[in-house]
């Protein structure tokens, strides 16, 4: 009898001794992962269980609940907690706390700008120093890797952080009843998209519906057109050292020949008598969620809008997608510039080097990360392994199905420039041009004027 309390005592202290180890890891299921670093590899053997990974972001209320829930299988997996708080004045806190010496392990930023300043100072872990760059470059478009290639300390490029969830900007959405009824079809190239154009012009009805008013940011609709038209016009070096220039030396002034001629071409668009409901007078005093309600009047009074896939939550309620309205990709111009779609999202960077932390980082490189936010609606996902099957709703399959035809994706041009320029002189450039109080060539010399020194 006692020799059996022995053996039992033994055992017991061993299984204790292994649900210890494990807090609750499960183990990553068979074949899920592929080219994993060494330390998500560990994570899924348990070896990390028990560790905690801080992380901080703008996710808040509904996005933090489905940021929540889209990290829940791997935490329960791995036994990694992944304490992630949420704050409306995120990149005041994130300022505050990186320059504080209290940067949390992982950061989302919605503005990879901010990422550059804490790179070129040093504060961010180059994550191709451990991940996979064979896996970097098997699941995302070289444009991503492009965009979070930043430099260093020295001056030298590194890998600043992972892409996770995006939105998509290169979308023209119509009235899809009325759009058929009239016997239109859907433009593939730029001189379709014209046609179509004086073909609704000729039929006594405006072909596009444009509004940019919104408040203290008005002009940041007509500032995403003129991003769209630079990727159509121009070479992504053009738009990189125009939106995002490495050094002063590099940067690409707005008074440049590709720049203008991309206002230029917009202005086409724009100012052609008829083109837009109400005329280029009534343009800068649209508000921007009130612009495609004319599409779903009865006749409907304008049929193209283009704006990003946030735009369907200003619809007239009851409208249904595939029925009431569908959308099209924004066509390409200069067939050299392939077929180029502008995004805006989230790059998570790295501020603290542990092996839960990189094991995080490359569980974020994964499409897995973002299935159940794909599920529940929200969130596009830039990774090649992300499943189309994964998205609950169709709207968000078709444009994640757009994105994978594309040749390039750049971010939204504004959201990189310096706030004086950005979200100030670019804003305020385009709205005077639409407006007509100021010439072009005045509106982009004042626009290049505020770029900081």
């Amino acid at each position: 009898m006692k020799k059996v309390s022995i053996v039992m005592l033994i055992a017991l202290v061993l299984s204790l001794g292994t649900n210890v180890m494990a807090q609750g890891a499960s183990g990553c299921p068979d074949g899920l992962w592929t080219l994993m670093s060494a330390e998500l590899e560990s994570a899924c053997k348990g070896e990390l269980a028990g560790t905690a990974v801080t992380m901080s972001g703008p996710f808040t209320d509904e996005d933090e609940v489905k940021f929540n829930d889209s990290i829940a299988e791997f935490e329960a997996w791995t036994g990694i907690d992944i304490q992630y708080t949420g704050s409306k004045e995120f990149e005041a806190v994130i300022r505050a706390s990186v320059e504080g010496g209290a940067a949390p392990d992982i950061a989302d930023f919605p503005q990879p700008g901010t990422v550059k300043g804490f790179a070129a100072d040093g504060k961010v872990v180059d994550i191709s120093t451990f991940m996979n760059p064979e896996w970097l470059a098997q699941n995302y478009l070289a444009s991503w890797l492009d965009m979070s290639s930043m430099p260093g300390p020295d001056g030298e490029a590194i890998t600043a952080g992972v892409w996770a969830r995006f939105n998509g900007k290169s979308l023209v959405w119509y009235p899809k009843q009325a759009f058929e009824a009239a016997g239109y079809t859907i433009p593939t190239t730029w001189d379709e998209l014209i046609a179509l154009s004086d073909q609704i012009v000729a039929d006594g009805d405006a072909p596009w519906c444009v509004g940019i008013e919104s408040g203290a940011a008005t002009g940041w609709p007509a500032t995403d057109w003129m991003e769209e038209v630079m990727l159509r016009t121009t070479s992504l070096e053009n738009y990189d050292n125009w939106s995002f220039p490495s050094d002063v030396a590099n940067r690409l002034p707005f008074t440049d020949p590709a720049v203008k001629n991309a206002a230029e071409t917009l202005g086409t668009l724009w100012f052609t008598d008829n083109y837009v409901l109400g005329g280029r007078q009534a343009i800068a005093g649209t508000f921007f969620g009130d612009a495609p309600t004319p599409m779903f009047a009865d006749p409907a009074q304008c049929y193209m809008h283009k704006q990003g896939n946030f735009i369907t939550s200003f619809f007239p309620e009851g409208v249904q997608a595939g029925v009431d309205y569908d959308f099209f990709y924004l066509p390409p111009i200069d067939e050299e510039y392939g077929k180029p779609f502008l995004v805006a999202g989230d790059l998570y960077a790295m501020f603290n080097d542990r092996p839960e932390v990189r094991a995080v980082m490359d569980f974020f490189s994964r499409g897995e990360s973002l299935k159940s936010w794909l599920g529940s609606g929200g969130a596009l996902s830039p990774h090649n392994d992300a499943q189309l099957e994964w998205y609950g709703s169709d709207v968000e399959r078709g444009i994640a199905e757009l994105v994978s035809q594309a040749t390039s994706v750049r971010f939204d041009g504004s959201d990189l420039m310096p706030a004086a320029v950005g979200s100030g002189s670019f804003w305020k450039g385009m709205t005077d041009w639409v407006s007509g109080t100021v010439d072009l060539d005045t509106a982009l010399a004042e626009i290049d004027a505020a770029w900081p020194q």
